[in-house]
C-alpha cells in the first residue's frame, strides 16, 4: 500500500512534519521498526514506506486511544464522526456542549469520535488542555470544516502495522529494541527562551530547558546501542550545544515569527542525527 501522492493526517496539528516528511524519511537510517516517541498526528509515520513495524508514542491518552479505536474498529468510528460533521453542529452552542461532553467521558469510542469534531471545528486545530486536564480549545467558526473521511481509512490500514503506546518518552527510547530506528519530534525548543511557548503545555505536561538535554542524552546513549536517534527541533544556541555529538542538517521553513512585517525572518529548524 503505496499512495501516488502524499498523504495528509486526518488532524489538524500544530507543528505537523506533513511538509517535511519526505525529507525526515530520506535522512532516516534503515532498520526494521521506526519508533516515534512523539507521533503527533503521524505525518512521517503515513508517508514511510521502508519499516516493517511501526511503534507509536503519544504522552496525550486522548490521542493514542483514538489511534487505537481507529485501528480496531474503522467503519464505526468514522461513521460516528460524520453525525457530527453537519450544519447542525457547526455553532458555537453545539461546539462547547460536545466539548464538554469530551471533558466528562471515558475513553470510548464515543469520546474519540468528539476528539476528531473538536479538532477540525477548534480554534487553528489546536490540541491544547488546562491545568485540571480539562481540553479547552475556543471555537474556529470555520464555514465547514472538512471531513477526512478518506485520510481515517488510510490511517486506519497503514496502521494495521503499528503498536501504540501512551508512554515518556524516556521509557519508549531506552526500550527499544533492536534493529529499530528513532525519530523524535519533541516539543520545540524556545527561540527566545524568556518567553514561554504556547505549546510546550501540551497535555499538561511541560517540556523545557532539562527535558531538551535530556532527550539529547538519551539519544546518545541509543546510538551507542546502534539504534540510531533522528531528532527535528529550533535551531537554536541550546540545541546547537545538546547536538554538538550528532550530524546535523539545517533547514529554513515557511514560517514566521514576529507580527511586525519588518522584522519577520524565516525559522531555521535541524535534523539532528545521532548514529
Amino acid at each position: 500500500m503505496i499512495p501516488l501522492t502524499k498523504v495528509r493526517p486526518f488532524l489538524k496539528w500544530a507543528g505537523g512534519k506533513f511538509a517535511l516528511s519526505e525529507q525526515i524519511n530520506q535522512l532516516l537510517p534503515a532498520g526494521d521498526t521506526l519508533v516515534e516517541p512523539f507521533v503527533g498526528a503521524g505525518a512521517v509515520f503515513l508517508n514511510n514506506h521502508d519499516f516493517t513495524r511501526y511503534q507509536l508514542n503519544d504522552i496525550n491518552p486522548d490521542l493514542i486511544n483514538l489511534y487505537k479505536h481507529l485501528q480496531k474498529k474503522p467503519e464505526v468510528l468514522v461513521k460516528k464522526t460524520a453525525k457530527l460533521f453537519t450544519d447542525k453542529h457547526n455553532n458555537s452552542e453545539s461546539y462547547y456542549q460536545l466539548r464538554d461532553k469530551f471533558n466528562q467521558a471515558r475513553n470510548g469510542i464515543d469520546k474519540s469520535a468528539i476528539f476528531i469534531y473538536l479538532n477540525r471545528h477548534g480554534y487553528n486545530g489546536l490540541c491544547r488542555y488546562n491545568r485540571s486536564g480539562g481540553f479547552n480549545v475556543p471555537f474556529g467558526r470555520y464555514k465547514k470544516p472538512y471531513f477526512p473521511e478518506r485520510e481515517m481509512y488510510f490511517f486506519a490500514e497503514k496502521s494495521q502495522r503499528a503498536t501504540f503506546t501512551c508512554k515518556d518518552f524516556k521509557s519508549v527510547i531506552r526500550t527499544a529494541k533492536a534493529n529499530s530506528v528513532i525519530y523524535c519530534d519533541p516539543p520545540y525548543a524556545h527561540l527566545n527562551p524568556e518567553k514561554a511557548n504556547s505549546f510546550t503545555g501540551y497535555a499538561g505536561n511541560k517540556f523545557e530547558q532539562k527535558e531538551q538535554a535530556d532527550l539529547a542524552d538519551l539519544a546518545i546513549k541509543s546510538s551507542a546501542k546502534s539504534i540510531p536517534v533522528l531528532i527535528s527541533n529550533h535551531d537554536t544556541q541550546l540545541t546547537r550545544e545538546i547536538y554538538a555529538k550528532a550530524e546535523s542538517s539545517y533547514i529554513q521553513v515557511r514560517r514566521y515569527i514576529s507580527r511586525e512585517a519588518n522584522n519577520r525572518k524565516p525559522v531555521q529548524e535541524v535534523f539532528a542525527l545521532f548514529k
